[in-house]
């Protein structure tokens, strides 16, 4: 009986997985070099030399551009991870390095940025004021795809439908949501409602937002999108439709929106995500404890 060969593990680099995804990502290889900040031919070369340790041809070419083959895709997504870990690492042990130093990349939606937590998120930049607090404001789903990247650390959003196997979420905050209309427009029955004026398609909020309104038999045609609820508010105002929204961004400004009826709508669940391989250091960890108002 012969035995069974011992597999060789293809000795891949950091930098060709980095060069991998900065291909995938441009449209030329002059992008993705100018990105990396490395030559044409350089990159070139160190994407050769990937595919010679991977066993596989990677790419193929199309008139004057080169293009990612199918089974490509999983070394894509093996290179998105290693890279994604490896920032981590890199973090992580900058901030075991510097104690209360470091740099947190946080990114949340505009309601907690600006509304429910933004107090919290001001005290723990005073009482860590060596800690680099990089905040990004932006929809969840783009939260959610930029901590899947590695390009942020922890992201309070809007809880998704399905959650990557990579990633870790808890709850941390709910928040009801409620119907606003046109003052001349006011209309007691489901069926009447509308139209609506609501967040772009594909937003966690909307699909929370069809899926209650389709329980009462309400319709929900939508003539107008935005991410930002303002503007959203301020359709309303216009007469241009009805909206649902959170309070505490219904209220803002000077003329704030009453809503139809003091009963939400439903409500959404705001969670605390980040990558389940990412080290928790307890810089990371305080600012966590802030957003879920528990005693430091």
């Amino acid at each position: 009986m012969s035995e069974k060969k011992e597999l060789l593990l293809p000795n891949l680099s950091v930098q060709q997985l980095e060069y991998l995804l900065a291909a995938a990502n441009n449209t030329t290889r002059a992008a993705a070099a100018e990105q990396l900040g490395v030559t044409p031919s350089a990159l070139t070369q160190g994407l050769i030399e990937l595919e010679r340790r991977v066993g596989l041809p990677l790419f193929e070419r199309r008139g004057r551009s080169t293009v990612l083959r199918p089974q490509a895709k999983q070394v894509l997504e093996y290179a998105r991870r290693v890279l994604a870990e490896t920032k981590d690492l890199t973090h992580w042990a900058q901030a075991q390095r510097d104690g209360t130093s470091g740099q947190i990349r946080f990114g949340a939606i505009d309601a907690i940025a600006v509304h429910h937590r933004a107090s919290e998120i001001r005290e723990f930049h005073e009482r860590f004021p060596n800690v680099d607090l990089r905040l990004t404001v932006a929809p969840s789903g783009a939260l959610l795809e930029a901590l899947l990247e590695g390009s942020l650390d922890l992201i309070a959003c809007v809880e998704p439908e399905v959650i990557s196997e990579d990633l870790q979420s808890e709850v941390f905050l709910e928040e009801p949501l409620l119907i606003y209309a046109p003052k001349e427009k006011i209309a007691r029955s489901p069926q009447k409602w509308g139209p609506w004026v609501s967040f772009p398609k594909g937003s966690h909020t909307r699909r929370i937002i069809a899926s209650a309104l389709s329980t009462l038999g309400a319709s929900y045609e939508v003539t107008a999108e935005s991410n930002q609820p303002e503007v959203l508010a301020e359709m309303v105002r216009l007469g241009l439709g009805w909206t649902v929204l959170p309070p505490a961004q219904a209220k803002a400004g000077i003329d704030p929106l009453i809503p139809i009826k003091k009963t939400p709508l439903t409500k959404r669940r705001l969670v605390l995500v980040r990558r389940s391989s990412a080290p928790l250091d307890s810089v990371t960890q305080s600012l966590v404890n802030y957003l879920k108002k528990v005693d430091t």
